[in-house]
């Protein structure tokens, strides 16, 4: 039962570490190909007529742009042409980077509720399974269109990405867990040998098969993630080249620059350095 118990454990946690990959404290990417850690506290709205940067704390609390003309919390900023130029690259990228955002955020959801539906196909009694299965089609559906709704029209909230991406997978997998160990602990304690060794038959074939098939698709997944890299540099090398101030004299940031591993936050429990936007 002990191995029964750990496979299952495994199937959740791939499917727990998609959508981690997805949103983990904001939305988090591998930097292999970031030059900085990225971060901001703004949510963002991009729509036909310019992009909003708005957040509750902090100053300035909104920054509006659009084709090189700048405002910040409501006023006017009169900016240089090259200043100007540089504002319609940020808004250019911007605009180009949040549908692979939402690309990344679906591939992480498809991932996880994949997990779970093969954890449920191997281990679910069978008057459990239809159940589950259906319960899990509709959090999938209802994450799917969050996504849609949200990042992929245009519409960035680390909070809500992180409870869409996460959120939606680690309730899933926390029912689902329940349920297999509910069915193993059930088969062990009434002595049923010919069920017990059919568990473990499906643990052994399931502990091969999920394993080649999402440590293939997690790297697909980081590949994907960390081609939004160079966007991020992009934005970056932008906003330090641009001379805009705030009325107090600070400059204008966007998004937080700093070093790789500065802080200890900026780790993910594996040790590897995260990127948030």
């Amino acid at each position: 039962m002990r191995h029964l118990l750990a496979t299952a454990g495994l199937a959740a946690a791939l499917a727990l570490g998609a959508g981690h990959a997805a949103a983990s404290s904001g939305f988090n990417f591998s930097t292999d190909s970031c030059k900085h850690d990225y971060s901001t506290l703004y949510d963002v709205d991009v729509t036909a007529g310019g992009l909003s940067f708005h957040r509750k704390d902090g100053t300035p609390s909104k920054v509006f742009l659009h084709d090189g003309a700048l405002k910040v919390d409501g006023r006017d900023v009169a900016v240089s042409a090259a200043d100007a130029a540089a504002l319609r690259r940020y808004e250019d990228t911007v605009r180009k980077l949040l549908p692979e955002v939402a690309t990344v955020s679906r591939m992480g959801i498809q991932m996880g509720f994949d997990a779970m539906t093969t954890v449920t196909m191997t281990f679910a009694e069978a008057g459990q399974r239809d159940e589950i299965l259906a319960k899990l089609k509709r959090k999938q559906a209802q994450a799917m269109k969050e996504i849609d709704e949200g990042v992929g029209s245009g519409h960035w909230s680390s909070d809500r990405m992180t409870e869409t991406v996460a959120g939606s997978v680690s309730d899933s997998v926390g029912e689902l867990v329940g349920s297999v160990t509910s069915s193993a602990v059930t088969a062990a304690l009434s002595g049923d040998s010919a069920k017990m060794e059919a568990l473990t038959a499906r643990a052994n074939a399931l502990d091969k098969s999920i394993n080649a098939e999402m440590n293939k698709r997690s790297k697909d997944l980081d590949a994907r993630a960390n081609a939004i890299c160079p966007r991020l540099n992009d934005l970056a090398d932008i906003q330090q080249g641009w001379k805009i101030h705030t009325v107090d004299g600070k400059p204008l940031e966007l998004m937080a620059i700093k070093p790789k591993g500065s802080t200890k936050d900026d780790h993910d429990e594996n040790g590897d350095h995260v990127v948030s936007f």
